[in-house]
Order: structure tokens, then sequence, then C-alpha cells
């Protein structure tokens, strides 16, 4: 599932659940829920927060920096290998 990010104010879904640790991430996806972030509002700490929780398993990030937000997200999925890179680049040495 691609992540879902929110800004401040949107609707949210009946079944989302919030959550404020990675642990209450991975135990709500392993029994089937979706986790819902709420990321803080300084662009250094959301972007770290959102792939933090993005590794855990969240689903759903409300945050102010959505377009930043959505760029680690892509990147996180990327490197956990859920998500095929939008740009390979082969260098030789």
């Amino acid at each position: 599932m691609r992540p879902v990010v929110l800004t401040p104010g949107a609707p949210e879904r009946p079944g989302w659940t919030l959550v404020r640790t990675p642990d209450e991430v991975r135990e709500l996806v392993r029994s089937g829920g979706i986790a819902l972030v709420r990321l803080p509002g300084q662009l250094d700490a959301a972007l770290a927060a959102a792939a933090v929780f993005r590794w855990a398993g969240a689903g759903v990030f409300v945050t102010e920096h959505a377009d930043q937000v959505r760029l680690a997200l892509d990147m996180t999925d990327s490197l956990a290998g859920t998500r095929a890179p939008a740009v390979t680049r082969r260098g030789l040495a």
C-alpha cells in the first residue's frame, strides 16, 4: 500500500488508528490495522519521524510538509525494497 499523506484538517477515515511509537505501529500492522501518525511541525523532525514510522509499517501521515514527506516516504520504501527507485544509475569507478 502506498502511504497516504494528509495535511492538518483533512478528513480521516474510520479504521485509521492514531499511534505514537514505532512499536505501536508494528503491533497494529501485524493485527491488520492501518496506523495514522501525526508528524511534528518542524521539517527536519517530520522527515526523520516519517522515515522511522514508515519503516515500521505506518500507512497514513498527517503533516504540514506534505511534498517533502512524500519524497521521504518514497525513498524509505525504495530502501526497504517495497518500491522501485524512480531513477537508477550505475557508476563505474
